[in-house]
């Protein structure tokens, strides 16, 4: 009986301490090292308090803003339109189309690659004398053309589509899921009562998908609150840091050897994630539960 009433803290403790020391004391260590001024270019480590983190809100037209401002400007135009594009993605191969399982895995297929890889590959395609401006070129559009990751009106516009495209495809996964699981029968029954398409988009199908939109919504926006490797591998931030976004901020102070304002950074992008995240969750359940 007691070996029966302990049996599952076998599997539950090793994986408890492996989740405490890989990420619970580094994020503990790293907030501690957040109020230092630990620099390697400075002999000594300090108590500064909250000093980086003033450092950060008042660098008016320094990197810290900008590269927050950036941020949300990245997430909150690629949240709406990954969202979209999967939505009409989801509702054009959900059936009918007799290719429908093909074209589901091209549109998957570039989510299951790295995106290191995506980011290098598409630095190849975007360069002045790439294919996509070779292919504007070619059917008349010469004027539209633009070396796109490295004008400042394109460049943070092209890490965007990059990550859309990249996107589009799991976002589609997920409604596809969500319609799947709607009844035939309350299409039916539209249909008679003499529902028109749009009718039943609205009064069906919005309702019953609220779930997985919510779902990808919430992953959206920690995905690009969090976004790194796209950025970094398409731009590396610039030009004149245009692109920059906290992490690749972060990534550069570690670089530097600024662990202090580097752990500070990471600390704010955290907080930021966790209070817009639990924030948009709870008003999306909300909305559903009220309806």
């Amino acid at each position: 009986m007691y070996k029966k009433k302990y049996y599952g803290l076998k599997f539950v403790v090793p994986a408890f301490i492996l989740y405490t020391v890989l990420y619970i004391i580094p994020t503990i260590a790293g907030m501690i090292i957040s109020f230092t001024d630990w620099n390697i270019t400075r002999p000594g480590v300090h108590f500064v308090g909250i000093q980086n983190y003033i450092n950060i809100f008042q660098s008016k037209g320094g990197p810290y803003l900008a590269s927050i401002s950036h941020t949300f400007e990245f997430t909150i135009i690629t949240v709406i339109l990954k969202t979209l594009l999967g939505l009409g993605l989801a509702l054009l191969l959900n059936k009918g189309l007799k290719s429908r399982f093909v074209f589901r895995t091209i549109f998957f297929l570039p989510y299951a690659l790295a995106p290191l890889i995506i980011g290098i590959s598409f630095v190849s395609v975007l360069k002045p004398d790439g294919p996509f401006n070779t292919l504007l070129t070619a059917i008349g559009l010469e004027r539209l053309t633009h070396s796109w990751l490295t004008e400042a009106s394109t460049a943070l516009g092209s890490t965007m589509a990059v990550e859309i495209w990249r996107m589009a495809g799991w976002n589609m996964m997920i409604l596809l899921a969500g319609l799947q699981m709607i009844p035939e029968e309350y299409y039916e029954a539209a249909s008679i009562d003499g529902a028109t398409a749009g009718q039943k988009f609205r009064k069906i199908t919005l309702p019953f998908l609220r779930p997985s939109l919510t779902t990808v919504i919430v992953l959206n926006t920690i995905h690009g609150l969090r976004v790194f490797d796209i950025i970094y591998s398409l731009t590396g931030g610039g030009p004149g840091g245009l692109t920059e976004v906290i992490n690749t901020q972060v990534f550069k102070e570690f670089g530097l050897g600024r662990y202090g304002m580097a752990n500070a950074l990471n600390v704010v992008i955290f907080i930021i994630t966790v209070v817009i995240a639990l924030s948009m969750q709870k008003a999306l359940r909300g909305k559903e539960s009220n309806e």
